[in-house]
Order: C-alpha cells, then structure tokens, then sequence
C-alpha cells in the first residue's frame, strides 16, 4: 500500500478486524452502470476499450467516490480485463457479457493459452497510479476473477445458466481441468500482483460462479488454484467473494481470505457462525456484504430496515464491511444508493 494516509481509513481498519470510525461501504459494480456521468463518458466506447484507457478509467472510479462518499474505491476493469491483454480472442457483448471466439476444451487448447506479461496491462498500472493520487486516502481496490469463474467461460464460450460442458471436463478430464486452471491461476495472480505494486490498497477475487458447485467438488478442483492466486498477494487484505456460496464459505475463507464476501442468500451472523465453527482455532472472521440489489427498488421503509438489520447482524464478525450480495443493477436510482450510504454512516 503506497497510500500512508490511508491506513486508517474505516474499510482497512474493517479489513484487519479493527473498530473503525465509521462502518465503511462500498458497492460492487458501483463504478459505472447506475450512473449517468459514467454513461456519457463510455458513449461510442467500448468496454474493454474504456478499460484500457488509463483517465477514462480514474474518472469512471471517481465518480462513485464523489458522489456517494463511498469508503472504498473499486478499480474499474473487468475479470476477463487480463485474458483478453494476454491475448484470448474475446469481446465483452452489451446484453450478453464476455464471448470467447475459440473456446477451450482440449488439451490443445489449453496448451495454446498464453501467459500474462505486466507490459501487457501497463494501462491499468498508469491508471492505478492516477487514481492513488487521485483519492486523498479513499482505499483503492484491485480486482481479479478467479479461476473457476474464468474456466466456466473459457470453456462455455461465454455465460452459462448450468456449466455442463465445465463440469463435464472438470470431473471426466481432472488432469486437463488442473492444468486449465493453473494457467488461469499465473494470469489472475500476477494481475494482483501487479495491481499490488502499482498501489491499489485491498484486493477482491471474484469467484462469481463458484455456487454451481458442491463443497467437496470446490475442495478438490477449485479451492487450490484459488489458494494460489490469493497466495500471490501480500500486505493488503484480499477480499474473496462468490455468488451463492453459502455451503463454501469456510473453504473459500480457508483458500486465503482475509474478508470473506457474503451474497443475500445467507444472513451476516449465520456466515460468521459458520466460519467460527469451521476454524474455531483461528481469528474470528471479518465479513463484507450483504444487501440485496434489488431493495435499492423497495420503499425507503423496507430499505432502512433491511440495512439496519445487516449491520446489526454484521457486529457478530471481527470486522465488517457493508456491501452489496452482488452488483449494482443498471437501473439503480443514484439517488437512493447516495442515501443508503449517508443511513449507514450514521449508524
């Protein structure tokens, strides 16, 4: 963390299971979507463009921070930002999300998948190094999608509702599934690591999908390249999240989480519970989540005390960091996140 100021800003001091000034909150997907600065910006650019054009990318971070007073500052870029640097033919889709033009579903093909090299991303490292200077001690938060998550469009081809051809390799071809997801593991790694040293504050690995899968399945095929990528990161706090993960928690904090990411699905003091039983020998754990999106839509009534109910539930973990259980949803009234963020400052 290059940021001296920073190191008492409520979501590290959160992070490291400390108590805070004030409960801090940042949303996924804050940067961009809901907000309509952001899309006169992006207008007549495309995504991954947007993604590789270091102001472009300080200013659509900003924006979030300005207007919400957000605690934290999320990089904006996207999981598959490092596939496509290295050189996987791909497209983000509007409507649809990421395509691949050839997916990977042999041996060859895995074979053929390139490596990471930090000249490939230097973008994001200049725009990194913008935004730091940027934030005034607002902690900046570098992001990577993890391996599963990647796999699953590698091989699709783009999203999937059920992964079948994923989980058909995975579990008929373990030695090409293990040697697919130790390539993604180097790719997403050294992007951390890179983002590390260009100064963002805190990482988040992003396995969105990794609920697809039963706890044992994760164990064995997944959990260690995950352990791999978060194991190349040192000196902030890693962030681990996945959609629908409420049976792997305690695996995925055990992967090397230092703040484990909560969807809606499952209450913050149930989380916390069973991560307590799980590592009863460990710290006790530190928690960020776990509003649903889509009561940013509900009366301000059921909204208030929705939040009031999380934060109450989140004073069971070490440390608490108020977040989404997903992404802001496009439609989002900016108006109404600004509030939610004033309610639970003041809390």
């Amino acid at each position: 963390m290059t940021d001296e100021m920073s190191a008492d800003a409520p979501l590290l001091v959160a992070a490291h299971g400390g108590t805070p000034s004030r409960t801090p909150v940042w949303f996924m997907r804050q940067a961009g979507r809901s907000l309509p600065e952001y899309r006169k910006l992006r207008e007549g650019t495309a995504m991954l463009d947007a993604c590789m054009d270091p102001e472009m990318v300080c200013e659509i971070t900003m924006q979030p921070v300005r207007r919400h007073d957000m605690d934290g500052a999320i990089l904006y870029s996207d999981i598959v930002v490092p596939l496509k640097a290295a050189g996987v033919d791909l497209d983000i889709v509007p409507g649809v999300g990421p395509v691949i033009a050839n997916p990977v579903r042999t041996p060859a093909d895995v074979d053929r998948l390139p490596e990471l090299h930090a000249e490939q991303v230097q973008p994001v490292v200049d725009a990194i190094q913008l935004l730091v200077k940027e934030l005034n001690g607002v902690p900046l938060i570098g992001f990577a999608g993890a391996p599963f998550t990647l796999a699953s469009y590698l091989i699709e081809g783009g999203p999937s509702r059920n992964y079948e051809r994923t989980k058909a390799l995975m579990h008929s071809d373990p030695e090409t599934w293990h040697e697919l997801l130790g390539k993604i593991a180097a790719i997403a790694g050294e992007f951390l690591r890179i983002q590390v040293e260009a100064g963002v504050s805190a990482v988040q690995l992003f396995d969105s999908w990794a609920g697809a899968l039963s706890e044992r399945t994760y164990r064995d095929l997944v959990m260690p390249h995950s352990a791999r990528v978060l194991g190349s990161v040192t000196g902030v706090p890693r962030i681990h999240f996945g959609v629908g993960t409420g049976e792997l928690l305690p695996a995925m904090r055990e992967a090397g989480a230092d703040v484990v990411g909560v969807d809606w699905r499952i209450p913050l003091d149930e989380a916390v519970r069973r991560l307590e039983a799980a590592a009863p020998d460990q710290p006790k754990p530190v928690v960020q989540g776990n509003l649903d999106p889509t009561l940013l839509f509900s009366s301000w009534e059921a909204l208030e005390r929705e939040v009031r109910r999380i934060h109450a539930e989140g004073k069971a973990a070490a440390g608490h960091i108020f977040n989404l259980g997903h992404g802001v949803l496009p439609d989002t009234d900016p108006e109404v996140i600004t509030r939610t963020v004033e309610l639970i400052h003041s809390l």
